[in-house]
């Protein structure tokens, strides 16, 4: 399964880091992270991950692979 998760504002490269196995690109006043999610546990560890570093999510979705 491939996700994007959309946060608010745009990611410092140093918390970029903190989500190594996804990609990112900023776009209009938020930044997107893109890629693989192995599974639902990975993807709640994902969401927990932003809310421990204070990261609002404005959408999540998965893509068509």
């Amino acid at each position: 399964m491939r996700y994007e998760i959309r946060i608010e504002g745009h990611l410092s490269e140093t918390l970029a880091k903190a989500f190594p196995e996804l990609g990112h690109v900023v776009m209009a006043g938020q930044t997107i992270l893109y890629g693989p999610v192995v599974d639902e546990a990975h993807l709640y560890g994902l969401l927990a991950r932003c809310r421990s570093l204070g990261l609002r999510v404005v959408e999540m979705r998965q893509l068509p692979e």
